[in-house]
């Protein structure tokens, strides 16, 4: 893990970017952080748009998270910003654009085409960064992963046994391969669903979320949109880690 940069927000946040190889990432320590102290961390999951764009919403959510003794980090996905396109997720994309501006059902071969390559990318590079990240004497366990897109948070808390509570997002599209994996989910989870979201197939969310194997998991369903999530969503998600990260 390389630092390319380092500034002091003002509330004391610490932000720090950095690549690992050729990933780019962002990391956010609270001022409370030391190595005598290590705060636990929590992983910011995001959609495939790009880090710059979702910057705005990743600081936001990290100074929350800072607020209550966390710190927190992020990667750039596979295929986004500034990271090589490959041939096969453009494509996916390009098919996923014209079905949904057509009205037509987006089928499952374009999901798994979406979906199931970025989780098989991208789930290692989250591992790989979570062993840099841990190895920092700031940064300590237990660790959380926190949104984006929900089949590799699953894939995440399947694999990952550093990671203890999961906080997801029902808010994107789920190849039918990724329900028997999310059977294997124990760690607690705290699902966030918008009822009326556009883009989100509510059945299938409520489905998938009956599937989790794990003994502790709450449903929180808000009427709106997929950008209508209300505030207190995200203090109620905030709760949940303070409950399981300290």
């Amino acid at each position: 893990m390389h630092f390319t940069s380092e500034k002091r927000l003002d509330d004391g946040v610490l932000e720090r970017e950095f690549t690992l190889g050729e990933i780019p990432g962002v990391l956010w320590t609270p001022a409370s952080a030391t190595a005598s102290a290590p705060a636990p961390l929590i992983l910011l999951g995001h959609p495939p748009l790009g880090l710059h764009r979702m910057y705005p919403r990743l600081a936001g959510r990290a100074r929350h998270a800072a607020a209550d003794g966390f710190a927190a980090a992020t990667i750039e996905l596979p295929g986004s910003g500034d990271r090589p396109r490959w041939a096969a997720a453009e494509q996916a994309r390009v098919d996923l654009r014209r079905a949904l501006e057509a009205g037509e059902p987006v089928t499952d071969e374009i999901i798994d085409a979406l979906i199931l390559p970025l989780v098989e990318k991208s789930v290692p590079e989250w591992q790989a960064a979570l062993d840099a990240l841990l190895a920092l004497p700031e940064i300590g366990g237990p660790v959380g992963y926190s949104g984006g897109v929900i089949s590799i948070g699953i894939r995440l808390a399947v694999v990952e046994p550093r990671i203890v509570a999961a906080g997801f997002f029902a808010g994107s599209f789920v190849p039918r391969a990724m329900f028997e994996e999310a059977r294997r989910v124990t760690v607690p989870l705290h699902v966030l669903l918008q009822w009326d979201d556009e883009g989100n197939d509510r059945q299938a969310a409520l489905d998938l979320f009956d599937a989790f194997g794990s003994k502790e998991k709450t449903l929180h369903a808000n009427m709106g949109g997929h950008t209508g999530v209300p505030q207190f969503a995200g203090d109620d998600a905030a709760r949940f880690f303070v409950r399981h990260l300290k």
